[in-house]
């Protein structure tokens, strides 16, 4: 990396890498004997950056504000900007006298923008450098043989593998050079807690962003991961690392987990857990090919889907946890709650309004991005999609979850949905994940009145399955006429 003559500050621009330790940019402008700028820029006027949903700008206001004064603590400023990023950073780099300007690496649509921020640069005499942070390895950088994307996940996880280990992770900077004084905005004139959505206080007594928070919960998580592989489906368990959001935001990068869980014993459900972690690279894999992938099918013949007209009335009883089976109904009120709900509750509540209700799945992508503080511009909808049937190496369309053997297979003493649908805490086991069976007088010692104080099911699982299976029987013989016509 050249080192730059005098004393002209490096700006360094932050994004979805709001941590001091293992970020490359960071590391490589406090090697520069001058000081240093740090910038974040709130975009929502570039047509590359999809905007944030509800639950992930109250991430993003709490995780920058924790950014903020953890430096400020030290002396340290950062400079917060609301507007398009192609004026903003060169603006805040000539008013800051920098010499260079580093950040690291985005992929998708986002990589356009900042081709577009590099390019305004050589004229006036500000270099630029990027640098590889937020992956195990670049999402380009894994290639078939024919120097293609990877479609099915198991050959893009076997290439990574044999790559080997991801590099390590860098340490936070002992110091950070003094920066210059620079104009900022202060959080709140970003806007960033957002007006109309009365859960984010519930949301705030679930989490803590912000980097400290995130080192901790990787250690918690390392030092019990010898359950993950068991216990990840139990609803109720406390086994899954509930780390998406941290990484979501780079409050921790995904070399400080890899290394972290394979610092631990080897074991099955280690190499589980590095599975997922690897799932994450898959999807932005993907994404780098197909930035369109929260629109398109990446399956065109999915295209001709005949999905059912939906009716507002019943995507709001989805939403909000109405839908008369309690496990779909307990996971879709702790993602209302928390901004974050369980990995197999979210397989078997999108699968509920893809096959059941026969939504389009772009309705449930749409609805998870607002509502989860993990949303991801990747990986949220490559799971909607691998749930549709209409992405690659996805799940087949035919296979539909049944919410009730769902329900007793995953939390079989019903802890789950009696913490999120407190109205069936009284029920009996045997009749919690399909109370309309229960007899009239185990209904009512249990206070539930089916259609009052907790409803019917909104439609027969069998009559859903079977209408499910029809429609995509339709979608082959569409295919196969367009075969033949063509």
């Amino acid at each position: 990396m050249p080192r730059f003559a005098g004393q002209s500050p490096t700006l360094v621009w932050f994004r979805d890498d709001l941590r001091l330790a293992d970020n490359p940019a960071l590391a490589a402008a406090c090697r520069r004997d001058a000081p240093v700028v740090l910038l974040y820029v709130h975009d929502e006027e570039s047509p590359e950056i999809r905007p944030l949903g509800g639950a992930a700008l109250w991430w993003l206001h709490e995780s920058l504000d924790n950014l903020g004064k953890r430096l400020g603590a030290g002396g340290r400023a950062l400079i917060l900007r609301r507007g398009a990023a192609e004026v903003v950073v060169p603006e805040v780099a000539r008013a800051s006298g920098a010499a260079a300007v580093y950040w690291n690496r985005r992929f998708g649509a986002a990589a356009a923008l900042d081709e577009r921020v590099a390019a305004s640069m050589p004229g006036t005499g500000i270099v630029t450098a990027s640098f590889e942070a937020n992956f195990l390895f670049a999402p380009n950088a894994i290639r078939t043989a024919a120097g293609g994307t990877f479609q099915v996940f198991t050959a893009f996880r076997r290439a990574l593998q044999e790559k080997g280990a991801p590099p390590r992770p860098l340490p936070a900077p002992a110091s950070i050079p003094a920066g210059v004084p620079v104009r900022s905005d202060r959080i709140e004139s970003l806007d960033l807690i957002p007006a109309g959505h009365d859960w984010t206080a519930s949301i705030g007594d679930a989490w803590q962003p912000g980097e400290p928070a995130a080192t901790a919960a990787l250690a918690g998580f390392a030092a019990r991961i010898d359950r993950y592989a068991a216990e990840r489906d139990r609803l109720a368990a406390d086994a899954t690392s509930r780390l998406s959001p941290r990484l979501r935001f780079g409050e921790i990068s995904p070399r400080q987990v890899w290394h972290a869980a394979a610092g631990t014993p080897e074991s099955g459900a280690r190499d589980t857990f590095l599975s997922e972690l690897i799932w994450r690279e898959f999807a932005w894999h993907l994404l780098d090919d197909r930035p369109d992938l929260a629109e398109a099918n990446l399956k065109p013949a999915f295209d001709d889907f005949p999905w059912a007209e939906t009716f507002a009335d019943d995507i709001w009883a989805w939403r909000r946890g109405r839908t008369g089976y309690p496990i779909v109904d307990a996971g879709m009120r702790q993602l209302w709650a928390t901004g974050w709900m369980h990995n197999r509750a979210r397989m078997v509540a999108a699968s509920f309004l893809v096959k059941h209700l026969l939504a389009d799945w772009r309705i449930g992508e749409e609805w998870f991005w607002d509502t989860l503080v993990d949303a991801e511009p990747a990986s949220n909808p490559v799971n909607w999609q691998w749930v549709a049937g209409s992405g690659p190496d996805a799940q087949p369309f035919f296979r539909i979850f049944n919410p009730v053997r769902q329900g007793e297979r995953f939390d079989p003493d019903g802890a789950y949905v009696r913490r999120w649908v407190p109205e069936l805490g009284r029920l009996p086991d045997a009749f919690i994940h399909k109370p309309w069976t229960a007899p009239d007088d185990v209904l009512e010692a249990a206070g539930v009145r089916l259609g009052a104080t907790y409803p019917h099911p909104m439609i027969d699982h069998t009559k859903a399955r079977r209408r499910a299976l029809d429609a995509f029987a339709t979608l082959k013989q569409r295919e196969s006429a367009k075969k033949l016509a063509s």
